[in-house]
């Protein structure tokens, strides 16, 4: 309800057939802690009034009365409750009964959601009790004059981008659920009012179901399972809950239990998603029913957002998906060179060997694209340029890591050629100034463009997409190449790179040096080095000069993916960070970000080719295009204003 963000529970309460005061009990507690937790909205199980397996004591009306007398009593003591709820309930009405979802708010009956598919095989017979769903009609039910039927729609008059609508259970599970259409006509909030019984392999099956169901509908799904206390004459029931968004399960309950599952949605996001993809279609349905509905002022001025973020959207947080990424990435980094150089009919590259963490992952990236194409290594030329500001550190492990590659290496110094340069143009060499850096920067890189001429080789571009976003590269200098194969990946994310190759060293004498001189790489401060070392070390600490990079990742992550404005990146920012950076420090470098980012995009404009490899990338001729006069006023009155 802040910066779109949107608190829901699931619930699986303790149920006993056919009891339908201690089941309308168990309901009321969860709705009561869903609602003290902040949540908005809770959705209950498939029949969690009377619980599912009642079998033919649905034909009974005893049954049935108690359920509309247990929702009457749940809609008197849910009225001072600010939040939405769906129970499943039996609905009898005019010689039929229907499985529902009953939705209310405030002790008002919104509408009955009506089930569609009635499943009638294996273990399944609903078809011997239930009607499947018929077009919204008014019908008065618990007392209250209400809507019962398909195509319901319940969209939040005061809270942006609410819109809630349910399917039932089999719903889901047919080829063409019902939640496509109730989410084209707006629908971002799903909810799936379930009893699915347990079998083997089912909770993974389901699991994916339901992750992939809300991506493929940019929303957010949320499938409440009944637990145990259902009958086990036949079957198994496990209570699986699941809260998914956009095709990733924020929160899961584990099997045979109860209780609560809370997340927390994104509705901002959700928008997004849905304005960035113009094959999405929203639709306005003469059949689909809108009923809407209101929270109070407090409720939303007294939400708190809770929701965790990952200091590296860019990096995957289980380690055995990390690894299997960074081995995906590797690849389709190595298979872009490869085809590049395939379609050139190439066999030879130059790249500039700094002893970096860019240089070295391009390194790496050659080696592994030409033992793709059975290449021989020495038709890599790895080259070290040596100048004012270079360490014999990085120097050093330049030279070992292009020996145990068994690539062809050499050192090229040009301080001499940067020298004359500066007498030619007049350039004091004791100013320390812009000139002095990019002069050796534009140097390494006519150097390395000459060689790939003598050679018929293509220079490869080591510049990574954090470098790209800041306008952290020399134009003309390090910022052209022939073809770069980091320029969409994040520095956060290079490390893991480089590391993930040095675990995977070869057990030899060899791997072993070879791993050395990649862990020392990673432990090097990340440096251009064109400032003059001090007493031998790095003086010229790239984050000390444009900020830390895991901030900047993360800036420009939620930016170009998710389009959020400065501060609601702010304040995602402050959570992800707490204990490491000040809300000060991380507006210095927000505001700074915003600066650069704008002022600096002539260089993306005239990028050299490139793979993509992840979901955001800086490419004019693929993701992002921005005029380079681009002003950034907005963007940084609402950065200065937190």
């Amino acid at each position: 309800m802040k910066d779109g963000f949107f608190r829901v529970a699931v619930a699986t309460p303790a149920v006993q057939i056919a009891d339908v005061g201690f089941n309308r009990q168990g309901i009321l507690e969860l709705i009561g802690k869903a609602a003290g937790e902040g949540c908005g909205a809770v959705c209950f199980p498939e029949l969690s009034l009377t619980g599912y397996t009642c079998g033919d004591l649905f034909r009974e009306r005893t049954l049935l009365a108690a359920a509309e007398r247990g929702l009457v009593r749940l809609l008197e003591d849910t009225r001072e409750l600010d939040i939405l709820c769906a129970v499943g309930v039996p609905v009898a009405l005019e010689g039929a009964l229907y499985n529902c979802g009953a939705v209310f708010h405030r002790g008002r009956l919104l509408g009955l959601i009506a089930k569609e598919s009635i499943p009638n095989y294996s273990e399944f017979y609903e078809m011997r009790y239930f009607t499947p769903a018929c077009p919204p009609r008014e019908v008065v039910f618990a007392g209250q004059q209400t809507v019962l039927g398909k195509g319901l729609l319940f969209p939040c008059e005061n809270v942006e981008g609410l819109c809630v609508a349910g399917e039932i259970c089999e719903d889901l599970w047919g080829a063409a659920p019902p939640s496509a259409k109730l989410a084209q006509n707006g629908a971002t909030l799903l909810f799936n009012l379930s009893c699915s019984d347990e079998t083997i392999g089912k909770a993974e099956y389901r699991r994916d179901l339901v992750k992939m169901w809300s991506g493929h509908l940019l929303g957010a799904y949320v499938y409440a399972d009944a637990g145990p206390g259902e009958s086990t004459t036949d079957m198994v029931f496990a209570g699986h809950d699941i809260l998914a968004e956009n095709g990733t399960v924020l929160q899961e309950s584990s099997l045979f239990s109860r209780g609560l599952v809370i997340g927390e949605i994104d509705l901002e996001r959700l928008l997004q998603e849905r304005l960035r993809m113009n094959t999405w279609q929203p639709r306005r349905d003469g059949d689909i029913l809108r009923i809407p509905f209101a929270y109070k002022a407090e409720t939303l001025e007294s939400f708190v957002p809770r929701r965790d973020f990952s200091r590296f959207p860019f990096v995957p947080e289980d380690k055995a998906w990390l690894s299997d990424r960074c081995r995906l990435i590797l690849t389709m980094q190595s298979q872009g060179l490869a085809t590049r150089l395939s379609h050139i009919h190439g066999s030879k590259v130059v790249v500039g060997l700094s002893g970096g963490l860019d240089s070295t992952l391009a390194l790496l990236v050659c080696v592994r694209a030409f033992d793709s194409l059975g290449l021989d290594r020495k038709g890599i030329l790895a080259v070290s340029m040596p100048c004012f500001g270079t360490t014999g550190r990085t120097k050093s492990n330049a030279q070992r890591i292009a020996e145990e590659l068994e690539v062809e290496f050499r050192e090229i110094s040009i301080e001499k050629a940067v020298s004359q340069h500066f007498a030619d143009i007049g350039q004091n060499p004791e100013t320390l100034d812009v000139t002095f850096e990019n002069a050796q920067a534009r140097e390494r890189t006519q150097v390395l463009m000459d060689l790939a001429n003598q050679r018929g080789a293509l220079v490869i571009g080591t510049g990574d997409l954090s470098e790209l976003a800041l306008g952290w590269a020399t134009y003309n200098g390090d910022h052209m190449s022939m073809y770069g194969v980091n320029g969409s990946i994040p520095k956060t994310l290079v490390r893991h790179l480089v590391r993930h190759e040095a675990e995977h060293c070869p057990e030899t004498e060899s791997g072993k040096r070879l791993q050395k001189a990649l862990l020392d790489v990673l432990d090097t401060p990340v440096s251009p080095e064109l400032l003059p070392p001090k007493d031998g070390e790095i003086a010229q600490k790239t984050e000390e000069l444009v900020g830390p990079y895991e901030l900047h990742d993360f800036f420009l992550f939620y930016i170009l993916r998710y389009g959020f404005c400065p501060g609601k990146i702010y304040r995602m920012a402050c959570r992800a960070f707490q204990g490491e950076y000040s809300p000060a420090v991380i507006k210095k470098w927000l505001v700074s970000f915003y600066r650069r980012f704008f002022s600096q995009q002539f260089k993306r404009s005239c990028l050299p080719d490139g793979p993509k490899v992840g979901s955001v990338t800086l490419s004019p001729r693929g993701d992002f295009r921005m005029p380079s006069d681009a002003c950034a006023a907005l963007w940084l009155e609402e950065a200065e204003r937190l």
